[in-house]
């Protein structure tokens, strides 16, 4: 029985993507969930699994070709009974799996005091029970992909513009009319981006031209509109984590047992997550057409992951009600996804805050940009040991550089040096905040 594998809605409002790679060729045999071809949409690129078991029989798509949702990817020789069980066993797997990697596990390891009873330590890293989670509807504005792209370049919010298609869907017609109507009202040239024309540098020497791969065409649009759009402010600040990091190495093998690394970034999403509860000024977006705050009561962290193909972002989801052992092996899984092609667009969706730590590498302090519509980011640079001078002499202490960039229209300095402060104090002493 000759059977279609068709591509499937990978997420909300995307409608095409492109083909990087095909993985099968006719004649293999192939099982149900095994992947099949590499797709690339306008948030990710990651493998496409086939529905169906049996032998390629045909190919349907080829390398470069953008195919919409419900198109048809190959067809199999099946014998019309296998392949159907095998579907419906392995999705039942893959709904045990997605629920899995939707309670990432966080280590709290490294803010602990070293000398406080064993039993407190023990409660701190074990795996909380699933709790109830409610998390707030957000509704996206209707539009496709090549839409919202052109709304990105004209530097457009495209919740901002009215559809004038079927069921209020916004077309490219609608775009340029809002972009039209926003110009001839006198609107601020920082809703529109622009660039001069470059000069032809091959006048001075040889040079390559290659066009950006879509990550980081989405990554310039993005930061493009980010920094046009919002007044950023960057406060930095230390924190003496040595304590910590000798929690850390002395508690990281109970973490690894359950399958995650007890790092700097894991314990620093449980402590964000916790300062978004204390702060919710920081867990806000604005709505500066309506004049409105959207306070969000879910705690969303997304850690900045470096991958060959560019700067990708996963997000932990409800991280405040994780432990720290549940984060570390939600942020290895999630992070080894991005690495290896398999992160989907839903794993990247719903940040309300953002970690990029860059200390693996090197470097004293950055200024990282505000992910819109996010209001805050933070940075973490590489620690190093320095004298402090406690009481009337100087002590080794290993020190944290952190940067926290915010949004200056919803947030004070005031309130960004007393965020910053809190996690400081957070990782220097995690008992009195965990407990």
């Amino acid at each position: 029985m000759i059977k279609e594998v068709l591509l499937p809605e990978v997420s909300e409002n995307i409608e095409s993507g492109d083909v990087v790679k095909v993985l099968v060729k006719v004649g293999d045999v192939i099982k149900a969930d095994q992947p099949v071809i590499e797709l690339e949409t306008d948030k990710a690129v990651f493998e496409v699994p086939s529905t169906e078991s049996g032998e390629v029989k045909e190919l349907n798509v080829k390398e470069g070709e953008k195919i919409k949702i419900g198109q048809v990817i190959l067809k199999v020789e099946s014998n019309g009974t296998a392949g159907t069980t095998e579907k419906k066993d392995e999705k039942e797997q893959l709904t045990s799996s997605e629920i899995s990697t939707t309670i990432p596990q966080v280590k709290k390891e490294e803010t602990a005091v070293l000398e406080s009873p064993e039993p407190v330590i023990e409660k701190v890293l074990e795996i909380s029970k699933p709790a109830e989670i409610v998390q707030s509807a957000t509704v996206s504005a209707p539009a496709s992909p090549s839409v919202r792209r052109l709304a990105r370049e004209l530097g457009v919010d495209i919740a901002l513009v009215r559809g004038g298609g079927t069921s209020g869907r916004i077309t490219e017609d609608d775009v340029k009319l809002h972009v039209k109507e926003r110009m001839s009202a006198g609107a601020s040239a920082s809703t529109i981006t622009s660039q001069k024309p470059l000069p032809d540098f091959s006048k001075w020497g040889k040079v390559r031209i290659e066009p950006m791969s879509k990550v980081r065409s989405i990554t310039a649009d993005s930061m493009t509109y980010a920094w046009s759009t919002i007044p950023m402010v960057t406060q930095f600040d230390k924190a003496d984590i040595t304590s910590l990091e000798e929690f850390r190495k002395k508690y990281s093998g109970e973490v690894e047992k359950a399958g995650g690394k007890l790092t700097v970034t894991s314990i620093l999403t449980a402590v964000s997550a916790l300062a978004l509860k204390e702060f919710p000024n920081f867990n806000t977006s604005i709505d500066l057409a309506r004049r409105e705050i959207v306070f969000k009561e879910y705690c969303n962290i997304g850690i900045a992951v470096d991958t060959d193909r560019g700067l990708l972002v996963p997000v932990v989801k409800n991280a405040d009600s994780k432990s720290i052992t549940e984060i570390s092996v939600e942020i290895s899984e999630l992070a080894e996804k991005a690495r290896m092609k398999k992160i989907t667009p839903d794993e990247m969706d719903g940040g309300n805050f953002t970690i990029s730590n860059l200390g693996g590498i090197g470097g004293t302090g950055f200024t990282p940009i505000v992910y819109s519509p996010q209001v805050a980011i933070m940075g973490v640079s590489r620690s190093s040991w320095e004298p402090v001078y406690i009481g009337e002499k100087f002590l080794p202490k290993l020190m944290l550089p952190l940067s926290l960039t915010y949004d200056h229209r919803i947030i004070d300095g005031a309130a960004a040096a007393r965020f910053l402060r809190w996690i400081c104090n957070a990782l220097e002493n995690p008992l009195s905040i965990f407990l």
